[in-house]
This record gives C-alpha cells, sequence and structure tokens, in this order.
C-alpha cells in the first residue's frame, strides 16, 4: 500500500511552471498575490503538459471579479467536441479583502495587474502568480538592463579569480 502512496505524491509534484518573461522587463512590480484559476474540463489537462502561454496576458475587473484575458491554453491532444475555447476569459480567485485593495490600486492611473507565473501547487491545482505593476519608461529599461550586463560581468571575474 505504501508505494502506491508515493507514487501518487510523485504524480502530484509537478514541475510544471509557465511564466511571463516579458513582465519584469516591461513592468516595475509593487505587490504580488497567488489566485486560484476557474478552469473547466481539459484546461488542466493542457496546463499538465505545459500547453499554455501568457504573452500579452493582462488581468481586468469586470464588477468586483477579477478576470485573466488573452491568456493561452492548448486545445487538449485527446479533447473530443468539449474541448475548451483556446483564449477565453477565466475568472481569478481571491479573497475579498484583496479583490478590494486591488480594485482601488488599479483606479490609480499607469497601474495594471499582471500575470507573471502560472505553477501546479503540492495539492494538485492550478494557481496564478499575479503583480500590482506599474509600466516601466524606455530609460528604465536600460537601466535594467545595464544592471544585468553588470552582474554577469562581476559574476565572470569570480569565477577567473576563483
Amino acid at each position: 500500500m505504501q508505494p502506491i502512496i508515493a507514487l501518487l505524491r510523485m504524480r502530484l509534484k509537478s514541475n510544471v511552471n509557465i511564466k511571463n518573461r516579458r513582465a519584469t522587463f516591461d513592468y516595475e512590480i509593487l505587490e504580488r498575490y497567488t489566485a486560484g484559476i476557474q478552469l473547466f474540463g481539459t484546461e488542466i489537462k493542457s496546463i499538465r503538459e505545459s500547453k499554455a502561454s501568457l504573452v500579452d496576458t493582462y488581468c481586468q475587473f469586470i464588477g468586483t471579479e477579477l478576470w485573466v484575458k488573452q491568456m493561452h491554453i492548448a486545445e487538449y491532444r485527446f479533447g473530443s467536441y468539449a474541448n475548451h475555447d483556446v483564449k477565453r476569459d477565466r475568472k481569478l480567485l481571491l479573497n475579498r479583502k484583496e479583490l478590494r485593495k486591488l480594485q482601488r490600486q488599479v483606479q490609480d492611473t499607469g497601474k495594471t495587474i499582471i500575470p507573471l507565473c502560472l505553477f501546479i501547487n503540492d495539492q494538485g491545482l492550478v494557481k496564478m502568480e499575479i503583480a500590482l505593476c506599474q509600466g516601466k519608461h524606455s530609460y528604465d529599461k536600460r537601466q535594467a538592463l545595464r544592471a544585468a550586463d553588470d552582474k554577469r560581468e562581476l559574476q565572470r571575474a569570480m569565477k577567473e579569480y576563483i
């Protein structure tokens, strides 16, 4: 009986970690939140196969609910006529206090909510890390590139020194 439980636990631990790499370059991250996401049918199976993308994805309030827009989850290859719509809007699940706080802050000009990554937690549930962000100017982006280059050069120098 014990080996079966061990196999189930190994199966639950997933290495699915779909990231929005462009988000940290284009936006200054102010606060991070972890939200559940409402999925239907074959969407979870496609995510477990890492067939999702967060490129050009954003979050928007409709009433008092937070929805993720433009998130691409590919059709499940073994799906039938009941396969899901690829780019449908999906509801994010946060508690009411967090939703009210985010809604107040988004009403300020220049702030938006951007998905950072999509992952499966230890219980096998799909979660999305979202962030309250403010857009960067082009000179901020150049500074970030310069800092990354300096860090890389310092690491190379340290390797040569050792």
